[in-house]
């Protein structure tokens, strides 16, 4: 039998004031999420200081001598329907024998916001982006984010460039760093594109006045799946998982949707992976310390072991990502309707990933999920610490510069990050729940069908397939464990809390299924 938490039970059944009126569901989750990040010690609001040191920052960076033109490249973002912080851009060129030229350009956020002011104290702070139902609590000011320092269409900006030359086979040939002027001709979105490229959906309309743009994304795409089915023969992990994000009409809440990626979302995925990897290669090279981006292994290998043997499967005994990967392969060949939910299975019981410093010589233990050993995060300098970090050790490589931080401020910082991170993901994620129970907060005592997602002495939580939505089981979860499915009522909700209460549903017939 799990342990119930007293403290836990206890703060569940405090009695805390909600307001009655269902008017404005966008102003209760702003106010629900503002709290939230300030109980997890992140600083939703900038300080009088950040904001004057933003008041003086009047343009864009400006280009140096020595800097390259691409700025007549067919340079396009894609991103979210509603992404405002544009942190790459992507372009293709096809070279002899088959070889295909990628260029990711990022954002040169260090050319304005410079270490130890009192906005690069803020970013050092939150050391990320916080993505809520209730709003967005940028790292930077939006003035700088989605503007200053976003790669914003039909606007000349300053890049560090990843320039990339890949072979028939999706094996990186040849790479290079420089800084560029740069120029975004098309801002694009996932969904748009992703449909379009699979065939399924109309070429977006803002593709069409850019001249071989269509070719070029295509190219693009091409590279795309060469690098996808290299890595998966290599062990990376093909799965497919989704975060809901709150629907509105007007300003209620009306649905919880799922965000599921597509060949667009892959694009731009490999891509990245591709010029992480360079950037750690190269400062390697440099004999320069980075901030790596590492997935040990599983810490739940035995029950994703069980996962597998449930289904008449059978993994190593010891974690082994290519022997995972075949195994997802034919699940999602075998079962393509419940690979979703294996997925999320899977995703749980590998655990989350974390920073950690590389020092020059050193063997990083890399990234299980991906399948690669060098790797970091440089291409998110306006959302994420860390590529802010890698961004200023990047260009100090490139230079011939010393190393701009030292090694015991490296390490301070990835154990910082990878803090940081894990309380931005559990304000995300209360956030959630609490869109969540605000949208079945009128729907007490109705059944759903769901996946275990988590298993502890902490408790055992379910993932509802409709709306997709995480809860707690309070009653009848003994002998559940994750991936198994199950079907549960819904006994109570605390919007301000977040949370979501279920018990098992044994009064229907309905067993506990395995994924």
């Amino acid at each position: 039998m799990k342990t119930i938490i007293p403290e836990q039970e206890k703060a569940r059944n405090e009695i805390r004031p909600i307001p009655k009126a269902k008017t404005n569901d966008r102003a209760l989750l702003a106010a629900i999420a503002h709290r939230a990040m300030i109980e997890r010690g992140l600083e939703p609001d900038f300080s009088p200081k950040a904001l004057q040191e933003l008041a003086a920052i009047q343009k864009p960076a400006a280009a140096t001598t020595g800097m390259r033109d691409l700025r007549d490249w067919s340079w396009a973002s894609i991103d979210n329907d509603d992404s405002r912080d544009l942190d790459q851009l992507t372009v293709a060129e096809a070279l002899a024998d088959g070889q295909i030229r990628i260029l990711v350009a990022i954002a040169d956020v260090d050319a304005l916001v410079h270490r130890r002011t009192s906005l690069d104290e803020h970013a050092a702070h939150n050391t990320t982006s916080v993505y809520t139902s209730g709003g967005i609590f940028p790292m930077l000011p939006v003035v700088l984010s989605t503007n200053l320092t976003s790669l914003n269409e039909n606007e000349d900006r300053l890049a560090v460039v990843t320039d990339m030359v890949f072979a028939v086979d999706g094996s990186l040939a040849t790479s290079d760093h420089y800084r560029a002027q740069v120029r975004n001709r098309a801002k694009l979105a996932y969904r748009g594109v992703g449909a379009w490229l699979a065939g399924e959906g109309a070429m977006p309309a803002a593709i069409l006045p850019v001249p071989g743009l269509d070719n070029n994304l295509r190219l693009q795409d091409t590279v795309a799946q060469r690098l996808a089915d290299r890595r998966q023969k290599q062990g990376a992990l093909s799965l497919v998982t989704s975060e809901p994000r709150a629907v509105f009409a007007g300003d209620s809440i009306s649905d919880l949707e799922p965000n599921w990626k597509n060949r667009a979302t892959q694009l731009i995925e490999e891509f990245m992976i591709a010029a992480n990897e360079a950037t750690a290669t190269y400062l390697a090279g440099k004999q320069f310390p980075s901030v790596r981006r590492v997935l040990k292994s599983p810490e739940r290998w035995a029950r994703i072991m069980t996962l597998a043997s449930g289904v008449g499967e059978k993994l190593p005994d010891r974690p082994d990502s290519e022997a995972l990967e075949a195994f997802l392969e034919r699940r999602r060949q075998v079962a393509p309707d419940s690979f979703a939910d294996l997925s999320l299975a899977v995703v749980k019981l590998i655990g989350r990933g974390e920073y950690d410093l590389d020092l020059p010589g050193g063997e990083p233990p890399g990234h299980f999920a991906l399948a690669v050993r060098d790797y970091t995060h440089s291409t998110a300098p306006n959302r994420r610490f860390p590529d802010l970090i890698t961004q200023r050790l990047l260009k100090a490589a490139m230079a011939g510069a010393p190393v701009p931080y030292t090694v015991k401020e490296l390490a301070d910082l990835a154990k910082r990050c990878t803090e940081r991170e894990d309380d931005a993901t559990k304000v995300e994620r209360r956030m959630r729940k609490t869109a969540a129970a605000l949208l079945l907060s009128g729907r007490i005592g109705e059944s759903f069908d769901s996946v275990v997602t988590g298993a502890s002495d902490k408790g055992t939580w379910v993932r509802l397939f409709r709306p997709p939505t995480e809860g707690r089981v309070v009653s009848g979860y003994q002998g559940l464990d994750v991936g198994d499915r199950v079907r549960v009522k819904l006994v109570h909700t605390d919007i301000e809390r977040g949370f979501i209460d279920f018990v098992r549903n044994t009064g229907d017939g309905t067993a506990t299924a395995k994924i």
